[in-house]
C-alpha cells in the first residue's frame, strides 16, 4: 500500500508537470460526479420499477431490507440472493448508501467474466443517467472504449483506469487479485485506492481453489487494517467462514439479505434430478425430444460434436467460445428472439452460458459438474417465473464412454455433487446442500492444496523488510493455462480495423476495437493452425507480431465458429483474405 501512494503519486506529479508544460495529457482535476449525485440518480432509476408481480415484490423487499442495513460498520458482509432477485442493483445500493454513511471513497465490483463486467457497467451507466459515463470505469482485458467520445474524454478515461481514480469500479477478479499481489509498478499504483472502498465480490464462489485461502487472506487484510467492506454476492455462498472449519477464514461475517432460506423456497423455479449415463446418442435423443430446450455439456469440442447430431432439427443452436463474442452476440439475440416468439430452439452451449446470460428455457440438461455449476445452469430454467417448478426440470447426466469425460478436477466437483444429492435428495440446491458441498470440497482438498504454491507460508517465514514479492507475483496467477487469441475478420468492422494497423501510429485503440473479434486458442492448436498457414501475424514495423489473423476463413463455421481439430487440409488455393 505505501508502495503504491509512492508509485501513483509520482505518475500524477509527472502527469501535472507536462500539463502544465502544454502537453496534450488532460488535467485529472475531478471531473467525476460525487456518491450523494450517484445515490440521487440511482434512486430516480429505482423509483421507475415498480412491485407489479411477485417476483418484482420480493425483488423489492431485498433492496429495502439490504439498504435498511447500510449503517452497520464497514467490515465483512455477505449477501445470499437467489438467480433473478436483483442482487446486483441492491448490491450498488447498498454500497453507496453505506459508503456516504461512512464516508469511505468508492464502490469497486469484482466479477469473475469479463462478459459480465460489460454487461454490469452497462446497467451502471444506465443506473446513473447523466453520470454514468463519468462515474463508471471498467477495467479488464477486454476493455473497449467509444472510438466516438472526443479525444479528451477518452483519455480521462484511460488514466482513471490506471490508478482506479473514480466513484465506481467494475473489474475482474483477475485484475483485483493479481494486482494485489503483484511487484509491477504499473499494476500496484492502484492499490491505495482499494482502501476506505466498498468491494463486491460477485459470484464469490468462483474463486480458484489453488489460491483460495492466498485470496482470503487479502480479503480478511484489506477488511480488518484498510477500512474496506467487502460483500461476499452470490447464490451459492461458499463456505469460507472460521465457523464453517475453513482454516484462516472470515469473522465477523454480517448476512445483508432477509432470511435467505426464506428467498430461496419463494424463489425456487425448477427442480433438479439425475438421469445417470447417457450416450451421446441418447443425449441427442433427449435434446430432439424438447422443442425448447439448453443442453450444457463442460468441453468445446463436445458441444460442437452433439451440435453435429443435432443440427438438422428445426430451432438447432450452438453457443461456444470457439465463435468470437461479436458472434455469440449475434446468436444470442436470434437464441432469445426464438424463446420469446415459443418458436423451437435447441441449444448445445458451454458453461459459459451460465456466466450472467439471461435466458430463460422450460428444460435444461447439464452434464455432470459442480454444485455451484448446476446451479448456475437452474438459473437458464424458468427464470422469469412463468411456469411451474414441477413442469421446469433441470436434468444431471453423465457421459457413458471415456471420449467425453471431463477432466480429473471436474470429475472430483462431480463426486462431490453425487454425494450431496444422496443426502439432499429432496432439494440438491437447497442452502443446506450448498453448505455442505463447500464444506466437502475444502476438507477433501486441505489447507495446502487451497494454498498449492504454499504463498501463505512464504509470507509467514519472511522478513517484513524482505518480503518475496517477486515470488509472489510469478505464483500468484488466477488463469494457469495461456490461451492465445486469433482475430477473426468476422465483418467489415473487424476488417476494417484490421486494415487501420497498417498505418496507425498507436495500436491501443485498434487493440481495443479488436477485443471482441477474439477467438482464444490453446497454444498447441495456435502452433499447428500458424504451421498450415491459416493464420498468419499482421505485421508492423512498430509493434511487431502482436495480431494473429485467421486468414484461412473456410475455417470459421457459420454455426460453430472456428475449427481447428484437423487443419492438415488447409491447402494454399483455400486461403481466404
Amino acid at each position: 500500500m505505501i508502495f503504491s501512494c509512492l508509485v501513483d503519486a509520482d505518475f500524477l506529479d509527472t502527469e501535472q508537470f507536462y500539463t502544465s508544460r502544454g502537453s496534450s495529457t488532460p488535467n485529472r482535476a475531478s471531473h467525476h460526479p460525487s456518491l450523494q449525485e450517484l445515490r440521487h440518480e440511482l434512486d430516480k432509476a429505482l423509483s421507475r420499477f415498480q412491485p407489479d408481480t411477485s417476483i418484482n415484490r420480493l425483488r423489492a423487499e431485498i433492496l429495502s431490507h439490504v439498504r435498511g442495513r447500510a449503517a452497520q460498520a464497514p467490515g465483512l458482509f455477505s449477501l445470499t440472493v437467489p438467480t433473478g432477485g436483483g442482487k446486483t442493483l441492491a448490491s450498488l445500493a447498498f454500497a453507496l448508501d453505506h459508503a456516504i454513511v461512512h464516508g469511505l471513497r468508492r464502490v469497486i465490483f469484482v466479477i469473475p467474466f469479463t462478459s459480465i463486467v460489460e454487461q454490469n457497467a452497462a446497467v451502471f451507466r444506465t443506473a446513473f443517467g447523466p453520470l454514468g459515463e463519468a462515474a463508471v470505469i471498467e477495467h479488464h482485458s477486454a476493455f473497449s472504449d467509444d472510438p466516438a467520445k472526443a479525444v479528451a474524454a477518452r483519455e480521462k478515461m484511460r488514466l482513471a483506469m490506471e490508478n482506479w481514480d473514480a466513484p465506481v469500479i467494475v473489474t475482474t477478479a483477475v485484475q483485483f487479485f493479481e494486482s494485489l499481489f503483484s511487484d509491477r509498478p504499473s499494476r500496484c499504483r492502484k492499490l491505495h485506492n482499494i482502501a476506505s472502498s466498498v468491494v463486491i465480490l460477485d459470484e464469490a464462489q468462483t474463486l480458484p481453489l489453488k489460491l483460495l485461502r492466498p485470496c482470503v487472506a487479502a480479503l480478511d487484510e484489506l477488511a480488518l487494517n484498510y477500512r474496506t467492506t467487502i460483500v461476499l454476492c452470490t447464490a451459492t455462498q461458499p463456505a469460507l467462514k472460521t465457523e464453517d472449519g475453513f482454516r484462516d477464514g472470515l469473522a465477523g461475517v454480517r448476512e445483508l439479505a432477509p432470511s435467505p432460506e426464506r428467498l430461496y423456497l419463494q424463489f425456487k423455479r425448477v427442480n433438479v434430478r439425475h438421469a445417470g449415463r447417457l450416450t451421446n446418442q441418447a443425449l441427442a435423443d433427449l435434446v430432439r425430444e424438447h422443442e425448447q430446450v439448453l443442453c450444457i455439456v463442460n468441453n468445446r469440442r463436445h458441444a460442437r460434436a452433439l451440435y453435429r447430431e443435432i443440427q438438422s432439427e428445426h430451432g438447432a443452436r450452438h453457443l461456444s467460445t470457439f465463435m468470437c463474442a461479436r458472434h455469440r452476440s449475434a446468436a444470442l439475440a436470434e437464441i432469445r428472439r426464438l424463446l420469446q416468439e415459443s418458436k423451437p430452439c435447441r441449444l448445445i452451449a458451454t458453461s459459459l452460458i451460465e456466466a450472467g446470460v439471461d435466458v430463460d428455457f422450460p428444460f435444461v440438461l447439464r452434464a455432470e459438474a459442480g454444485l455451484d455449476s448446476i446451479a448456475q445452469a437452474a438459473g437458464r430454467c424458468n427464470r422469469e417465473g412463468r411456469r411451474s417448478s414441477e413442469t421446469s426440470e433441470v436434468l444431471v447426466f453423465s457421459m457413458d464412454g471415456d471420449e467425453w469425460a471431463p477432466p480429473p478436477e471436474l470429475k472430483q466437483f462431480a463426486q462431490i455433487f453425487r454425494e450431496i444429492h444422496r443426502l439432499h435428495s429432496g432439494d440438491p440446491l437447497s442452502l443446506a446442500a450448498v453448505h455442505d458441498y463447500f464444506k466437502a470440497l475444502y476438507w477433501q482438498r486441505g489447507p495446502q492444496e487451497l494454498d498449492a504454491h504454499a504463498l501463505l507460508t512464504l509470507l509467514a517465514a519472511s522478513r517484513v523488510d524482505s518480503l518475496p514479492f517477486e515470488t509472489l507475483a510469478s505464483k500468484f496467477r488466477l488463469i494457469e493455462d495461456a490461451q492465445l487469441p486469433v482475430v477473426i475478420p468476422y465483418d467489415d468492422i473487424a476488417r476494417a480495423a484490421l486494415a487501420a494497423l497498417d498505418h496507425v501510429e498507436s495500436c491501443g485503440a485498434v487493440a481495443r476495437r479488436l477485443q471482441s473479434y477474439l477467438v482464444p486458442l490453446p497454444p498447441r492448436a495456435y502452433d499447428a493452425l500458424r504451421r498450415a498457414g491459416a493464420i498468419q501475424p499482421r505485421s508492423h514495423q512498430r509493434f511487431g507480431e502482436q495480431f494473429m489473423e485467421l486468414i484461412n476463413f473456410d475455417l470459421y463455421d457459420p454455426n460453430v465458429g472456428l475449427t481447428w481439430d484437423d487443419p492438415s487440409f488447409i491447402r494454399a488455393e483455400n486461403l481466404y483474405h
